[in-house]
């Protein structure tokens, strides 16, 4: 890697060292400090032994975690689209009324207007 640093991370007790660009190693730090969190979950929540199942159940629970974020996320999505469908379609409505009032009002002028 370009301009790489390499730092240690502590996962479970266990050293690993790894390489990231250098304007990356807060976001590392910060991704291995939640991978060990979320380890240390799952090895208190599971009767699952040894270290390859271990890391295999966390990234599925995390995948699973990410995978319901996008679903909310989309779904906010698909609900701002509506809501600004539905501010555009009442725009249309507003700005037709105000030209029929306005037609409505040339109308009424004109009429004066012959009258007199």
């Amino acid at each position: 890697m370009r301009d790489s640093k390499t730092i240690s991370v502590s996962i479970l007790g266990k050293e690993y060292q790894v390489s990231c660009p250098a304007n990356e190693l807060v976001s590392l730090k910060r991704a291995a400090g939640y991978l060990d969190k979320k380890m240390r979950e799952t090895k208190e929540n599971s009767n699952v032994i040894g270290m390859d199942r271990l890391a295999v159940m966390t990234a599925l629970n995390l995948a699973d975690e990410t995978l319901q974020r996008k679903e909310q996320m989309d779904q906010a999505n698909a609900e701002k689209d509506e809501a600004i469908n539905e501010v555009q379609t009442q725009k249309m409505s507003m700005t037709n009324i105000s030209l029929k009032i306005d037609d409505a009002i040339k109308s009424l002028d004109i009429k004066e207007l012959l009258e007199k």
